[in-house]
């Protein structure tokens, strides 16, 4: 294989002047909503009908425009990681590096993450500096192989689990937003071709690292991936998408996605799309749960892609293995996230005096600490298990649908009994358990977004 694993491509200044003349033009507007003047020429509503459609247009075209990506040079074949070692026992005993990685993130979430969530969560966006902070870290470089400038040598699923992990134990949507680019490496790595990983790749190996992810989910309500009305018709030499993708992580910012269609006579598919695209409209979409990834929605109206956009040559089991890996990805995220839900109700439990004694020596309290212990420890085994079968190249859809469950499940069900055990403080701000619950929520009705 020939490449310039020490170039990357040349990338002109992130296109925000379109954003800027937003900001600039709502300003005006609302100090001229503000005026008493238009009350006593009777302007009042029509100028409130100005501001409504002009704030509207605004939140549906910022981070439309991104990054030009284009390939430095042409490579001889597409980059893969080779399986990792079959195992002849099931070991959980992660290696030195490993352990090294957990430990290193688990400080950086407690110490980074969780500071900066509660505003995140309010402001509904990750501070910018975080994320910077995160890419130096070379989190996203880990599924990449170091023959293009990664650190992968191999399949590093459970390493993606352990990483994943240890982000949402401080945070469940600063650690979306923080992995989300990863799922779109991790694909190109996966079933990208020689042009389309010398394309994008690059981007991925530095620390500018492009906004960028999976879009997999749909607004409407008992969604299945693999029922979109997401739509791919071929046309010429290319694609027309149409259709709508919701909750997708940093969206107004984003400049890369992997979206979710159903191609004409072939059915789901994966397609890459830049969202400079004719076409593409980005529209906010705060959430309930997984603010600080600032969610949004890709709008895709008469979007021409080349055929060179179409990912894995829209083979079915590159769909659903993409389902698979973002299941358990998600399936992590919960098990982080219940763990930091446990260690701060026990110590919780045990600390608050009722009645002259801790509330953790009544039985109905102690039980349900205990119970969010057990089901915890479900989650990890079956998300960890199937990650291991996934990394060793063995068949892995039924544990990948074990994991999954469990998480959507019993994650919800731990972030409510976190809640309850803290009785009116689980109610407010003031304890993060509330946010947590909220996050956890997510788990059971997204998809995509995180591919391990």
């Amino acid at each position: 294989m020939t490449q310039n694993t020490a170039t990357t491509p040349a990338r002109p200044a992130s296109g925000n002047g379109k954003r800027d003349a937003i900001g600039y033009a709502l300003a005006a507007i609302n100090r001229l909503a503000g005026a008493r003047v238009l009350d006593q020429l009777k302007l009042r509503k029509p100028a409130e009908k100005v501001l409504f459609e002009a704030t509207k247009a605004g939140f549906r075209t910022a981070g439309a425009a991104g990054r030009s990506f284009k390939a430095v040079e042409q490579w001889g074949k597409p980059a893969r990681l080779p399986n990792a070692p079959e195992k002849k026992l099931f070991d959980l005993t992660p290696s030195d590096e490993q352990q090294m990685i957990q430990q290193m993130l688990r400080e950086f979430a407690e110490e980074q993450l969780r500071p900066a969530a509660p505003d995140a969560d309010s402001a509904c966006t990750p501070p910018p500096d975080l994320l910077a902070r995160i890419a130096e870290l070379g989190v996203t470089q880990i599924g990449i192989p170091d023959e293009i400038g990664g650190a992968g040598t191999e399949q590093s699923t459970v390493t993606n689990v352990f990483i994943a992990e240890a982000l949402a134990h401080g945070d469940m949507g600063l650690a979306v937003a923080a992995l989300a680019p990863s799922g779109v490496s991790n694909a190109l790595v996966r079933w990208g071709d020689e042009q389309q990983q010398s394309t994008y790749l690059p981007a991925f190996v530095g620390e500018n690292v492009p906004s960028a992810a999976l879009s997999l989910l749909e607004p409407r309500p008992l969604f299945d991936p693999f029922e979109l009305k997401t739509t791919a018709r071929r046309s010429g030499g290319g694609f027309v998408l149409d259709g709508v993708k919701s909750l997708v992580p940093r969206a107004r910012d984003g400049e890369l996605f992997v979206v979710a269609a159903h191609l004409d006579g072939t059915g789901p598919a994966l397609f890459l799309v830049e969202s400079d695209t004719d076409g593409v409209t980005i529209e906010t979409e705060p959430a309930m749960g997984l603010r600080g990834a600032a969610t949004g929605r890709v709008l895709l109206d008469n979007v021409s892609v080349p055929k060179a956009a179409l990912l894995g040559g829209g083979q079915d089991e590159v769909y659903r293995e993409c389902v698979r890996l973002s299941r358990i990805g998600w399936s992590a995220l919960a098990v982080g996230t219940g763990q930091a839900v446990l260690d701060y109700v026990t110590p919780y439990v045990n600390e608050r005096v009722a009645f002259g004694e801790p509330v953790s020596h009544r039985q109905g309290v102690a039980f349900r600490v205990a119970d969010i212990g057990i089901e915890l420890e479900g989650m990890r085994l079956a998300t960890y298990r199937a990650a291991s079968r996934a990394e060793q190249g063995h068949a892995y859809a039924r544990e990948a649908a074990l994991a999954r469950t469990l998480a959507a499940e019993k994650g919800m069900a731990i972030g409510s009994d976190g809640v309850q055990l803290l009785g009116g403080h689980g109610f407010v701000k003031e304890h993060p358990v509330e946010r947590w619950y909220r996050d956890l929520r997510a788990v059971g009705v997204s998809e995509g977004v995180l591919l391990v």
